[in-house]
This record gives structure tokens, C-alpha cells and sequence, in this order.
């Protein structure tokens, strides 16, 4: 197909043959690719807002798939799929259904049981969410909407900032923010929740 890509500090590469699955074979860059995203993810925010939504339907592996179809799935064939092959993060592509439902009961039970605050479920949902890596591309950007749903939808709280800057950019907030991610890795969460009202 001929697309090239860059990729920025914490992205992951796509494969060969994920990069075929481009639905529009007019994109040659990575700044052409970059807008049909962006084009493609505010329809589905827009999509999420015009929705009544509780914890019984987002807390479910059905609503992660569609909203990440709906976020890529003008641009890849592959949206909403879980990805078929490892990537340099992320669980064994065999994993990703059981460390999906983990999440889900987990979340499920922070939930019910007001087991932390409202910021804190949805950053650690949107952290093990990201962590497990359940799609070929798109994690980080999926993850970051299913926790603003979760702290709007669920607790009617205000959507997180996320450092106010575009982090698909390579630029300090991008660092802060991964920095952010790593520490939660270790199960220290202080930075990531800082960061996500910064």
C-alpha cells in the first residue's frame, strides 16, 4: 500500500498487514491518517453524547468493541476487532477476552461498592484497559473516552482534560502523561489522576 509511518514516543506500530486494512486508500501520510481519525473520533464522541448510558451497558465487552468501531471504523477494517497479533505492550493476544472480563468484574464491583471515588474507578478502568491492549491501534485514545463516558454518564462528572494538549503529538504532555501511565504500572495512580484533571 505504500503508508509510512512515524511513530511518536509510546505508539504502537502497526503490522504490515493491519496497515491493508486502511478502508481509504488515498492516505499516504501520517498527518492524512492522523485527521481521518480525528474526523472519525469526534463522531463518536458525538455518538456517546446523544446517549443515555449506565454502568450495566458500558461495563460490558460489547460497548468497549462498538465504541472503538465507531471511533476507527470509517478508517480501519479492523475496528472494534481484537487484534490478532502481540504487540511491544500489552497482554498475549490469547488474554485479551479473560483480562477483558477481569476488568469488567472488577470494575463492576468498584463500582457497586463505591470502592473509590468516581475519578479514581474511571482512571483505573481507562489504565487496565489501556494496559491490556485489546485492539491493533487506537488503545490509548479508546481508553481515554471510556473514562470520560464513565466520569460523565455514569457519575455526571465532569469530562477529564487530559493535560489539555493533543497526545497523539510528541510534545511534553505526551511525556507526562506516559510517565503517568508507567507509574500507574506499579500501582501508583497519584500522577495518572493529577494528570487526567491537569
Amino acid at each position: 500500500m505504500g503508508l509510512n509511518l512515524n511513530y511518536i514516543y509510546g505508539q504502537t506500530p502497526l503490522d504490515e498487514e493491519e496497515k491493508e486494512d486502511l478502508l481509504i486508500p488515498t492516505i499516504a501520510t501520517r498527518g492524512e491518517l492522523d485527521e481521518f481519525e480525528q474526523q472519525n473520533i469526534e463522531q463518536a464522541i458525538q455518538w456517546s453524547l446523544g446517549r443515555k448510558l449506565k454502568s450495566s451497558i458500558v461495563f460490558r465487552e460489547e460497548f468497549i468493541r462498538t465504541l472503538h468501531k465507531r471511533m476507527f471504523g470509517e478508517v480501519w477494517k479492523w475496528a472494534g476487532s481484537f487484534r490478532k497479533t502481540n504487540k511491544n505492550l500489552g497482554v498475549d493476544k490469547w488474554r485479551i477476552e479473560t483480562e477483558l472480563k477481569y476488568l469488567l468484574d472488577d470494575v463492576n464491583y468498584w463500582h457497586e461498592n463505591s470502592t473509590y471515588s468516581p475519578d479514581e474507578i474511571a482512571i483505573r478502568f481507562k489504565h487496565r484497559l489501556v494496559s491490556i491492549h485489546c485492539f491493533p491501534n487506537g488503545n490509548g485514545r479508546h481508553s481515554r473516552l471510556m473514562a470520560d463516558i464513565i466520569i460523565e454518564k455514569i457519575y455526571k462528572q465532569p469530562v477529564f482534560s487530559w493535560g489539555t494538549a493533543n497526545l497523539s503529538s510528541d510534545n511534553n504532555s505526551r511525556k507526562s502523561y506516559i510517565d503517568a501511565v508507567k507509574a500507574a504500572d506499579y500501582g501508583d495512580y497519584k500522577l495518572l489522576l493529577a494528570f487526567s484533571r491537569s
